[in-house]
């Protein structure tokens, strides 16, 4: 059975690129666009890793990283990794929102795939 990530990001070109890696790593991969939406999306899929993008439209990532991890179907145990071109600035702050873990952007190809696998081998 494929694992089910959820790919959180408002901009196409990195979804497109996200989705790609992760479908040739057998994965299948549902998006959003925003944070509200990810909500919406974690509730009916259920994924096994969300990456999460920090700056979205509507409800950012941060904020609906909290909004998931209080969600009593799941969402203490999903792991979550926050996708950011801000680098590892943010951190702190995104492990304390509830993020296990940070990748920056543009992604590296070299770290993205072991990245998702750890996570997902869990």
């Amino acid at each position: 059975m494929p694992k089910k990530v959820l790919i959180v990001e408002d901009y196409e070109d990195s979804r497109v690129l996200m989705k790609f890696l992760l479908e040739s790593l057998g994965c299948e991969v549902s998006e959003a666009e925003d944070g509200a939406e990810a909500f919406d999306k974690f509730k009916q899929i259920h994924p096994d890793l969300i990456l999460m993008d920090i700056s979205l439209p509507t409800v950012d990532g941060l904020t609906a990283t909290k909004v998931i991890r209080q969600c009593e179907d799941g969402g203490s145990d999903v792991p979550i990794i926050a996708v950011t071109a801000f680098g590892k600035s943010c951190y702190e702050e995104a492990i304390e929102a509830g993020c296990n873990d940070l990748i920056g952007k543009p992604i590296d190809f070299d770290a993205f795939e072991p990245l998702v696998q750890n996570y997902l081998s869990t």
